[in-house]
């Protein structure tokens, strides 16, 4: 064990030693010399264990325990597979683009597609850049990607949503269908809602799980009159406190009965995911402000809103297209 030292750093406490000619420092989070001593033999312990068996399985092991009980971690079992078959005994200082462009080169001759290759190798990145933020290893390598694919342009047209709303299926599946076009949400946030989170008085879903749960596509939006009198008759019927449920317990997927939905409907390419997008782009076209559009999904910012849906909008480019009308009457004075 080399030789720690416990200095002053920004006002704290921080704790160095030499490992291999290179200064090693850390913050430390004590207020008192005493607290520094202890605390400064924790970092310098994990660090080294950290350094010595950090490898991507370790690591991602580690991950999902924090992300226990949210949906990433469930998604992250199935990413995790190929993932770990690759890069699972590699330390994070071992990973390089050519093992990367490696991976995506197996994965391509097993004929996974470009965007599932992305979205594994994000979650590789995930992982990594979280073991930096916790200590657990010095160094986040580029993790190289394939290019993101342009999102599936699949939405349904007004007659399609009709169908789709009279087609034979089970009550929790038209339920469902029902509050994923009118809430724009993801059928994910449709399943884990429960009746504490409709609020009949205000007029109001909050599809957020819990204060400290997961946010992201999720927001608190007002319910449209048909949507009101669907949960009203829900409710009513409700055996579970699970909105959407079957014999009075909460379901975990309706990929088939959607999948039948549809096909009795007569569409084609159509998933749960297709109606949030539907909501989107027609709320676009209805001209709703991006920035409204952008709360209503829960998105973050209105970057990604603005790059998938401003273009439904009536209004998008218009004024710069007439700008450049060369061929219109001008007045002459």
């Amino acid at each position: 064990m080399p030789e720690i030292t416990i200095g002053r750093f920004r006002g704290g406490f921080c704790v160095y030693w030499k490992e291999q000619g290179k200064r090693r420092r850390y913050q430390l989070k004590a207020r008192s010399a005493k607290e520094a001593e202890a605390e400064a033999l924790d970092v310098y312990q994990r660090q080294a264990t950290a350094a010595a068996a950090a490898t991507v399985t370790d690591l991602w092991h580690l991950y999902l325990g924090e992300r226990s009980g949210r949906p990433v971690a469930m998604t992250m079992r199935y990413t995790g597979k190929p993932i770990l078959k690759h890069f699972g005994a590699l330390r994070a200082d071992q990973i390089d683009t050519q093992t990367c462009r490696a991976y995506t080169k197996n994965r391509t001759k097993e004929g996974v597609k470009p965007g599932t290759i992305w979205t594994e190798l994000g979650h590789l990145s995930t992982v990594l850049n979280w073991a930096k933020k916790q200590r657990r290893i010095e160094h986040v390598p580029h993790i190289e990607r394939p290019s993101k694919p342009a999102p599936k342009d699949r939405y349904l047209t007004q007659p399609e949503i009709d169908c789709l709303l009279a087609a034979p299926a089970g009550p929790h599946i038209k339920l469902a269908i029902r509050l994923m076009f009118s809430t724009a949400a993801r059928v994910s946030a449709i399943l884990e809602l429960t009746w504490d989170r409709v609020d009949f008085e205000r007029n109001q879903i909050d599809l957020r799980k819990s204060a400290t749960g997961p946010r992201k596509g999720r927001a608190v939006v007002p319910m449209n009159e048909g949507l009101r009198q669907a949960l009203l008759s829900a409710r009513q019927a409700a055996l579970s406190d699970h909105v959407v449920e079957w014999a009075g317990q909460p379901i975990k997927s309706i990929t088939r009965g959607f999948a039948s939905a549809a096909q009795a409907a007569g569409l084609r390419d159509v998933s749960p995911h297709v109606l949030r997008h539907t909501s989107a782009v027609h709320m676009a076209e209805a001209g709703i402000p991006m920035g409204e559009i952008s709360q209503f999904m829960g998105h973050s910012n209105t970057t990604v809103t603005e790059r998938v849906y401003a273009r439904f909008s009536p209004d998008h480019l218009r004024r710069a297209a007439q700008a450049l009308d060369f061929t219109r009457d001008k007045n002459v004075s």
